[in-house]
């Protein structure tokens, strides 16, 4: 399923990357290239002797689906997935119920449709199971009936934070996934971005360079942007699994998209970040009982 208030979703399968079936990337061009010279002693700052060795991949395992972002998927490809399109103009109903926002009841109720009708539930008996893809684009935009979070008398408005725990309730039975979008840069109030972000499973947001002071930083010269992990998923579980790394930073290459961690060149500035002060604390021997007279330049004295 597919849905967007804010682009037409036949404009979004069109441009769809192409997939890479056969040559689905290189996992190993991160391994170093002269095995014979591992075991030579490689001289390093002392800072950096002890920390473990870098690996910009957060795996070198080939896994995952990879895509060729200078092509577009051919529409026979396109066209033997079963998809359905919602656009804004189907969602409407004559049911209106208070504090509620009308698209986000006819989406919720067409995904309990496609979740009854294709035999998605998980109390449907069913021999070959296959799983409902649901991407839901830009929800929270001006065009789905938002207005930053508050409604015309300038108060909150949950109407969006209620569908995403229906939603999230609905999908709790089915053997389904969703992938949501928030514009959240429109929201007016960093508390309504918080409690949209309860409501979810898992939660990412794309930090972009453009624009900002980080993008004429030499040490993000490599990236684009950061990708900030804020929530992840733990289900039926007391501790949520955690990555090797929280600092990820994306870069848009001409023909993949790369996640990996962020890695900052090293300090090579002449000051030492060690502090530079005497650790022993100087004492006033002039008036001690015993010692050389003098200003407690040495640490000889007592």
């Amino acid at each position: 399923m597919l849905s967007s208030a804010d682009t037409d979703p036949d404009v979004i399968l069109k441009e769809l990357p192409k997939p890479i079936i056969d040559d689905p990337g290189n996992a190993q061009d991160e391994e170093p290239q002269n095995v014979a010279n591992q075991d030579e002693t490689i001289k390093i700052a002392w800072r950096y002797r002890h920390l473990p060795k870098f690996q910009s991949s957060t795996s070198a395992v080939k896994f995952g689906h990879y895509y060729d972002l200078s092509k577009t998927m051919e529409e026979d490809l396109v066209g033997t997935i079963d998809i359905e399109r919602i656009k804004c103009q189907d969602l409407c109903t004559t049911q209106q119920v208070a504090g509620h926002n009308h698209k986000y009841l006819s989406l919720l109720r067409k995904i309990q449709e496609k979740i009854e009708t294709g035999k998605f539930s998980t109390s449907v008996p069913f021999d070959k199971r296959n799983i409902l893809r649901i991407a839901l684009h830009s929800v929270g935009s001006p065009l789905w009936g938002e207005n930053g979070g508050l409604t015309a008398d300038n108060e909150y408005d949950p109407s969006l934070a209620k569908f995403l725990i229906g939603l999230r309730a609905t999908l709790r039975s089915a053997f389904a996934v969703c992938v949501v979008t928030v514009p959240t840069h429109l929201f007016c109030d960093d508390s309504f971005t918080k409690r949209i972000e309860r409501m979810c499973d898992a939660v990412v947001h794309f930090d972009s360079f453009v624009g900002s002071e980080k993008e004429k930083n030499p040490a993000y010269k490599e990236y684009h942007g950061l990708f900030n992990i804020k929530k992840l998923p733990c289900l039926n579980t007391l501790l949520c699994h955690m990555p090797e790394s929280l600092d990820l930073a994306f870069k848009l290459r001409r023909k993949k998209f790369v996640i990996e961690k962020l890695h900052l060149p090293p300090d090579l500035s002449e000051t030492a970040n060690r502090s530079q002060e005497d650790p022993v604390p100087k004492m006033n021997t002039a008036n001690s009982g015993c010692g050389a007279v003098g200003h407690g330049k040495s640490k000889l004295d007592f």
